[in-house]
C-alpha cells in the first residue's frame, strides 16, 4: 500500500476534471483518474441539438503522460457514468492497485443525447437515463469508495455540483438556458454530500458540494451555445480555478467551515487567492 495520499478523479481526459488531476499531482497526491475515451482521437460527445456526435480532445493516455511528467504516480481507468458495473470497477481497481481512496473527485456527468432539449421535446428516457447517470451511478460510486474510507478513518470526497440545480434558466435551452433533464439530475446529485456528512462525518469522512462556477470546457465549446449562456451575463470561469479549490478544500485546515455550503469556486478562489 502507499503511503503518498490518493486521489481519484472521475471524468478527467478533459475539462476540469483533467485540471483537478494535474493539480493535485502538482501537490504531492498520487492521481487516479477515469474516463470513457483511452486514446487520443477517440473522444466524442452527443451534439447539443440533433442527432449525431462532435469530436473532444483528450485521453486517459494522455493525462496519465502529463500526470506522470509531474513526477507523480497514475492510474488510468475506464469508466462509463452509464454503466453500473464499470463504476463500481473503477473504485475496485484503484483499491486493488493502490490499497487506499483518500480524495474522490465527483466530476464526471453523463453525455445523454437529447438532454438539454426543450420541456415538450424531451424524451423520457433520456431524462431517465441522465439521473441514473448523474445520480443514481453516483451513489453507486460512493458505496464503493466509503467502506475503505470508514476503514482508514477518514476521507474527503468533492462534489462538482452546477448553478443550474439550484438556479432557473434566463432562457429556454439553446437560447442562454439549460435542459431540465440535466439540471435535474444535477439536483439530485447535489444532495448526495450532505447525506454523507449526515451519516459518517462523526467518523473522519466529510464531503463538499463545488459548484466550478460557468466554465467553459473543451467538451462545451465543441457542442455549442455556451456564447448564448455568457451573453446572458454569466462570466466564464477558468478551468484551473476549480482544480485550485479542490486541492485547497482537501488540504485545508479552513476548510470544514464551508461543510454544508455550496461553495462557490470563483467567489473561494478570490477570497484566498488560490490563482
Amino acid at each position: 500500500m502507499t503511503s503518498t495520499p490518493v486521489a481519484l478523479v472521475t471524468g478527467a481526459s478533459r475539462g476540469i476534471g483533467r485540471r483537478t488531476a494535474l493539480a493535485l499531482a502538482g501537490a504531492g497526491y498520487d492521481v487516479a483518474f477515469t474516463a470513457r475515451t483511452a486514446e487520443e482521437g477517440e473522444g466524442r460527445i452527443p451534439a447539443r441539438h440533433g442527432a449525431g456526435s462532435v469530436a473532444v480532445p483528450g485521453s486517459l493516455s494522455t493525462t496519465r503522460a502529463e500526470i506522470e511528467a509531474l513526477g507523480a504516480r497514475a492510474l488510468p481507468v475506464r469508466m462509463d457514468l452509464l454503466d453500473r458495473a464499470s463504476v463500481t470497477a473503477a473504485a475496485g481497481t484503484v483499491e486493488r492497485e493502490w490499497g487506499r481512496i483518500d480524495l474522490l473527485v465527483n466530476n464526471a456527468v453523463a453525455h445523454v443525447a437529447g438532454n438539454h432539449d426543450r420541456l415538450l421535446d424531451l424524451d423520457l428516457d433520456v431524462a431517465a437515463r441522465t439521473v441514473t447517470g448523474n445520480y443514481l451511478h453516483q451513489i453507486a460510486l460512493l458505496q464503493a469508495v466509503l467502506p475503505g474510507m470508514l476503514e482508514r478513518g477518514g476521507g474527503t470526497i468533492v462534489n462538482l455540483c452546477s448553478g443550474s440545480a439550484t438556479t432557473d434558466p434566463p432562457a429556454p435551452p439553446g437560447e442562454g438556458g439549460w435542459g431540465v433533464a440535466y439540471s435535474a439530475s444535477k439536483a439530485a446529485f447535489g444532495r448526495l454530500a450532505g447525506a454523507v456528512n449526515a451519516e459518517f462525518r462523526g467518523r473522519g469522512v466529510r464531503a463538499f458540494n463545488l459548484d466550478p462556477g460557468f466554465v467553459i470546457t473543451e467538451a462545451g465549446a465543441a457542442r455549442g451555445g455556451t456564447g448564448a449562456i455568457a451573453g446572458r451575463g454569466f462570466e466564464p470561469t477558468p478551468e484551473e480555478a476549480p482544480a485550485a479549490a479542490v486541492v485547497w478544500l482537501a488540504s485545508s485546515p479552513d476548510a470544514d467551515a464551508l461543510l454544508g455550503k455550496v461553495i462557490w469556486t470563483p467567489k473561494l478562489v478570490r477570497e484566498r487567492g488560490l490563482l
